[in-house]
């Protein structure tokens, strides 16, 4: 292109050796610009290199940091410890549990340990009026087991339906009527006390024992069973070994069963001495034994008459009342010497006041030996600081109370 540019401005016009000068060098200029440009394109622009054909990646190993931490990408060379998902307050995994294996023809046995635990009915009265007092609390009982103070680990107050035995002394005597009447009476307002709930039998005894009714929730069967004792049949009266049937028969029956005794309180004809009718009264369990005597208001009019005859029936009175308070005592129960028949729905109001509420004390005796023998017990109630509980009435005059419960308990005898 150049040079036909030069050849045709030289045919135009005569060109001199500046001019041609000053061409040549405008030319060589443009000659150089158009060269260096595919260059700088090239700079810019690089042509795409040659395909290759593909090859699977080598494997190569993981990079990802231990459990424990350490150096990766991102952290260099320097160790770091991994921080755990876990919160910090999370308690640390259980051990695993051992398991054991039994030598080779060997059975498996099973060890079971038993705790004794003994519990305890306590009831409060008011000495004035037998009224049951309410609101203790557990810090105001103290409970010693032969002379031990134990720790009470379980406490409430219960009101249940109660298992009654009714024994009533139905035997013939000079006072005949005067007696029985009482013991009629004195039934006929115990089950006046019952409730649907209730379970109630009637037992009499002269020589022997004869049941009259068997336990029933029905409280017209009983009232039955009573207007049936008319005419006694013996002169015999057999208190010990009545009351010893009547312990072994509520024995079968589970849960706290109660007798009611209503007799004299003498005892004429028993196979069974004073003696070894209290070792069964002391190995009774659950069995509390509440007493009422008869014949009170004849026992008045008579007492200290004439005559050596009179002195010794005072006495044997005299004996009969105390075995009644000693059987009462002894399984936490109460006696009872009514002498007029207006005394009776008191009395056994009371009595069903006594037996509905109560105490429950739940005690580990610190004498774990299973060994037969029998355990004296003793409650008694104290205050906030630990001195002897004292009530008052509303004139802030002292009120004297009595505690209703266990003489003792007789621990589980030794496994043979």
């Amino acid at each position: 292109m150049l040079l036909n540019t030069e050849v045709v401005m030289s045919a135009m016009c005569p060109i001199d050796s500046r001019s041609r000068l000053r061409l040549y060098a405008c030319s060589l200029l443009v000659l150089a610009a158009v060269a260096f440009t595919p260059l700088a394109s090239k700079g810019q622009n690089p042509a795409p290199a040659p395909q290759q054909p593909q090859t699977q990646p080598q494997s190569q190993p993981d990079q990802a940091a231990p459990e424990s931490g350490g150096p990766d990408a991102d952290n260099g060379a320097i160790v770091l410890p991994k921080k755990k998902d876990q919160p910090a307050d999370t308690p640390p995994p259980a051990p695993a549990e051992p398991k054991f294996k039994n030598p080779p023809n060997t059975p498996t046995y099973n060890l079971r340990v038993e705790v004794p635990e003994v519990t305890v009915d306590v009831g409060v009265l008011l000495e004035k009026n037998h009224q049951f007092v309410p609101g203790l609390k557990p810090t105001n009982f103290k409970v010693y087991e032969d002379g031990i103070e134990q720790k009470i680990s379980g406490f409430k107050r219960i009101e249940a339906p109660i298992t009654a035995l009714i024994l009533c002394e139905f035997a013939g005597s000079n006072y005949t009527y005067a007696f029985n009447w009482d013991m009629i009476n004195a039934a006929w307002a115990f089950a006046d006390q019952l409730r649907p709930q209730d379970y109630a039998a009637l037992m009499t005894f002269d020589m022997r024992t004869h049941i009259v009714t068997d336990f029933t929730q029905d409280k017209r069967q009983i009232y039955e069973a009573i207007r049936t004792l008319i005419i006694p049949g013996f002169n015999e009266r057999n208190m010990f070994d009545a009351v010893s049937e009547g312990i072994d028969r509520l024995s079968r029956i589970e849960g706290r069963k109660y007798i009611i005794l209503i007799a004299s309180g003498r005892d004429t004809f028993s196979k069974l001495t004073w003696d070894q009718f209290m070792k069964k009264v002391k190995n009774s369990q659950d069995i509390t034994i509440y007493t009422i005597s008869t014949g009170g208001a004849l026992r008045a009019m008579t007492e200290g008459g004439p005559g050596m005859n009179s002195a010794i029936r005072d006495m044997d009175y005299l004996q009969a009342d105390n075995e009644m308070k000693t059987i009462a005592k002894m399984t936490g129960g109460y006696s009872y010497f009514p002498r007029f028949a207006a005394e009776m729905p008191d009395d056994f109001g009371d009595i069903n006041k006594n037996i509905r509420s109560k105490y429950e004390l739940i005690y580990h005796p610190s004498n774990s030996k299973q060994d037969g023998t029998y355990r004296k017990l003793r409650v008694e109630l104290v205050d906030d600081e630990g001195k002897p509980l004292r009530f008052q009435d509303e004139k802030h005059h002292p009120l004297k109370y009595d505690i209703i419960t266990r003489d003792g308990y007789r621990a589980r005898p030794e496994v043979e």
